[in-house]
């Protein structure tokens, strides 16, 4: 996407304003309990390859402070990708990795300074069975130790193709949590889809509150039907725009002591700068006490 002339005299003024006031922005984003507002990275896929540099500090731009880092990215050095992003004036606790890669880039994730390596979905051929997310729950139990040996944690981030109901009545969450280690794999909870497929994200926070480190934000088209597919993302708009009641649900989070929550906006049809200025500013105005 182009960015025109004002757009960039905005964004940039917005940038040099965020630089002054870096520290009253950390203030308001933790809100005085710890918890910071970013944005998953996949949501500007499409503008990151080309100037990766000037999309993070137009993140920074919008009021967000911490930046989740996704493939896309990684082919930047660990050293060159950490400088930019501090440059930009954004933390980066958080990456999502693909599935296969998780073992391979503990090193690259250690370089990087990350908290959190995120198995950000399973391979589809591990779906449709329980034999499949045993088979996941195995592997992401063997890495969680190697990558808590690297003094990083491995969390599990999910859809909603894991609420499926298998053939034999459970689901493939219930398999996954059952069969990892609630030590070795911890959970960012994506809450747009686990109400896209059927669950109620509060009592999901509530019941995995042990385990939970980070949750996702993205609002849903009011009476979007339930649905398995994670390729489905034409129900998505931006937080207040749609049916989740995001209020009681982030001040449950905090109080639950979870220290991150990222907008993961999937799709935008708005200019994606300006739809995550929108969300920033819904965010700002819920006054959570």
């Amino acid at each position: 996407m182009m960015t025109t002339r004002r757009e960039f005299l905005r964004l940039s003024a917005m940038a040099a304003a965020a630089g002054c006031t870096l520290r009253a922005s950390n203030a308001f984003a933790g809100n005085h309990d710890g918890m910071a507002y970013g944005v998953q990275l996949y949501m500007v896929r499409k503008e990151a390859p080309a100037d990766l540099a000037g999309v993070l500090k137009k993140i920074r731009a919008t009021g967000f402070t911490q930046v989740e880092l996704y493939p896309i990215a990684y082919t930047h050095h660990a050293s060159e990708l950490k400088k930019m992003v501090e440059d930009a004036g954004l933390g980066h606790d958080s990456g999502h990795f693909d599935y296969d890669s998780i073992p391979d880039r503990i090193g690259y994730a250690k370089e990087l300074g990350l908290k959190y390596m995120v198995c950000s979905i399973l391979p589809e051929n591990h779906w449709g069975s329980p034999g499949g997310f045993k088979s996941a729950a195995y592997n992401l139990n063997q890495w969680g130790r190697l990558v808590r040996n690297a003094d990083m944690q491995l969390v599990f981030h999910n859809h909603n193709y894991e609420f499926k109901q298998l053939p034999d009545g459970e689901t493939g969450f219930d398999v996954l949590m059952k069969n990892t280690d609630s030590d070795l794999v911890k959970l960012e909870l994506d809450l747009y889809w686990l109400v896209q497929g059927g669950q109620d994200p509060a009592a999901m926070m509530k019941k995995y509150k042990d385990r939970l480190v980070m949750i996702h934000l993205k609002d849903r088209v009011a009476n979007s039907p339930v649905n398995y597919s994670p390729h489905d993302e034409q129900h998505i708009v931006e937080l207040g725009k749609g049916s989740i009641d995001w209020k009681p649900l982030i001040s449950q989070a905090r109080a639950q002591g979870v220290k991150l929550a990222l907008l993961d906006q999937d799709e935008t049809k708005l200019p994606v700068f300006e739809s995550m200025k929108m969300n920033f500013d819904y965010l700002s105005s819920l006054k959570l006490s």
